[in-house]
């Protein structure tokens, strides 16, 4: 079976164009990834339905920003707009009412807490971890996830002490991009020093890198995959820039044989981990594109699955199912091989990290 043919018999892909020599390197790695399950992530975040998934009606795994809509650091590729869908959660008491709401109402599995972060990239959330240990108390089962922005060892550690179950952070892997970008004064290897911060604890991290970031030119990607890959973690989510979000004029939209060969590098890299295509990036016929080179690559999900991606994974014999939260979170007990490697490794990191703990506060 020739996949550059079978995609072309896929009628969401009627206008679609793929680079045949890209599609053709991805079937001859296929060997590597043939059997590897694939999960479509349609997360109440937002709305969601396509002629293949359907979304839920419940609000099962929302989102929360501390901040609201405001940020200090006004990214050029954000500009805070990306908060603007977040159940706005500005005190901790407001967070642990809307939660135990949820909980009681849509059978809440769980939820991200995010926040605009101040011009050093640093998001204030120790006010709110008091709240999140007492949910976790009160709701073993909610799983809780956090944008951490930069942080320290300290920092990794009390989010870890609160309760929280996933930890997320950009990795930029270009000086010019954190400056120019994101109007930061920090140093790639601040971002290296939080995701190896954020690895000393036992919550699951999981990096994000966007791809295009450089006002959509490919510039330090290849670089923060080197950095990810150094350290011990869960997943790598990919994301790529949306000129959407940006002040017209000043972001391109990354070609997809460039986000395509940049799954191809992701894979290759972490042959062992999970590397997963989240939820932002641009909409349309480049979507279509973008998530059929996902699932070709064998990444291992894919949030809000453009039309054509399920399609795909059937006619390239890749099993998959379908969960209503976070690409970064998983639930129930389909876990590979390499996922429980890395449980194993959280719990040595676990009975490490509360041994310090206890010592430190006898």
């Amino acid at each position: 079976m020739d996949w550059h043919q079978t995609l072309m018999g896929i009628e969401a892909f009627e206008d679609a164009v793929f680079d045949a020599g890209l599609v053709q390197r991805m079937q001859a790695r296929a060997g590597a990834t043939a059997g590897r399950p694939l999960r479509f992530s349609t997360p109440t975040f937002k709305d969601f339905d396509s002629g293949e998934l359907h979304g839920c009606s419940r609000n099962r795994f929302p989102a929360f920003s501390i901040t609201g809509g405001a940020c200090g650091l006004q990214c050029d590729h954000c500009q805070a707009r990306i908060l603007e869908p977040m159940i706005a959660a500005p005190s901790p008491e407001i967070l642990d009412a809307k939660v135990r709401t949820l909980v009681h109402t849509q059978d809440l599995g769980g939820f991200l807490l995010s926040g605009g972060s101040n011009r050093r990239n640093v998001i204030r959330y120790e006010r709110y971890y008091p709240v999140l240990e007492r949910l976790k108390r009160d709701f073993p089962h909610l799983r809780i996830a956090i944008h951490t922005a930069l942080t320290d060892a300290h920092g990794a550690r009390a989010m870890a002490a609160a309760g929280v179950d996933t930890a997320m952070m950009d990795v930029i892997g270009s000086a010019d991009t954190i400056r120019e970008v994101y109007h930061l004064q920090r140093p790639v290897d601040d971002f290296e020093a939080t995701l190896a911060a954020l690895c000393e604890t036992p919550m699951q991290v999981t990096p994000h890198i966007v791809i295009g970031l450089h006002y959509g030119r490919l510039l330090g990607e290849r670089t923060a995959l080197e950095i990810v890959a150094r350290h011990p973690v869960s997943s790598l989510v990919l994301v790529v820039v949306m000129p959407f979000y940006a002040r017209p004029g000043t972001f391109s939209v990354p070609a997809t044989g460039d986000v395509g060969e940049i799954f191809l590098a992701a894979r290759a890299r972490l042959p062992d981990r999970e590397v997963l295509l989240g939820c932002a990036r641009p909409a349309g016929l480049h979507k279509r594109v973008t998530d059929a080179y996902a699932v070709m690559a064998g990444l291992d999900g894919i949030a809000f699955p453009a039309e054509g991606a399920v399609q795909v994974a059937r006619a390239i014999g890749r099993p998959f199912d379908q969960q209503h939260a976070c690409c970064s979170i998983r639930f129930g007990d389909g876990a590979t091989g390499a996922a429980q490697r890395q449980a194993a490794d959280a719990a040595g990191r676990a009975a490490a990290f509360h041994g310090v703990h206890a010592g430190a506060h006898p």
